[in-house]
């Protein structure tokens, strides 16, 4: 039986998913297929912001607001690789174009270019990913861990960070506290 891929979608954590590495997150799954999935924790921001990164890579900007921007806790794999999720808008070295509305690269020449003021006009910037091996996802999504829905571009991009949780589970039609933490079976 082949599953069903969910890349381009947001998995939401259920409120009785203990596992602190995603306890009340937004995950963007990126890759999906039946060797496993990776995705991007969309909604833990870091104690830190992009210029102490570009400092680190030597890609020094003057421009404030490009210095101040959010750096996210992607997930607990690999905390030390970068991933830009932005609008499709140009060729970069290592991206994957997953849809209309996303792009994620993961090569130095994007970072360079936004600090250049160059970069895409929407972004998101995560140091680490969450990665799940193949049939892991799809055995914690029978166990009632998260609900899938729809990546929206104005989630995405857009919403405030303590509030795509919320955003992401209304696109379900009910509302979060509606949310039970206990598992049902008929």
């Amino acid at each position: 039986m082949k599953s069903i891929s969910l890349a381009n979608q947001f998995l939401i954590a259920m409120p009785g998913l203990a596992d602190p590495n995603f306890s009340h997150t937004v995950t963007y799954i990126f890759s999906h297929d039946e060797q496993g999935a990776m995705g991007i924790v969309i909604n833990r921001p870091l104690n830190m912001d992009l210029g102490e990164i570009l400092e680190q890579m030597d890609l020094s900007t003057g421009d404030t607001l490009i210095n101040s921007m959010p750096v996210y806790n992607g997930g607990p794999v690999k905390t030390d690789r970068g991933f830009v999720i932005h609008k499709p808008d140009s060729s970069w070295q290592s991206s994957i174009l997953v849809s209309t509305d996303v792009q994620v690269t993961t090569s130095r020449d994007i970072l360079g270019a936004i600090a250049r003021g160059r970069g895409p006009e929407k972004c998101f910037i995560a140091l680490g990913y969450a990665g799940w091996e193949a049939g892991q996802l799809e055995q914690e999504l029978m166990e009632n861990c998260w609900l899938n829905a729809p990546a929206g571009a104005d989630i995405l991009y857009d919403a405030p960070y303590d509030r795509r949780w919320e955003f992401a589970t209304a696109q379900l039609g009910f509302k979060p506290h509606n949310l039970s933490s206990q598992i049902g079976h008929a």
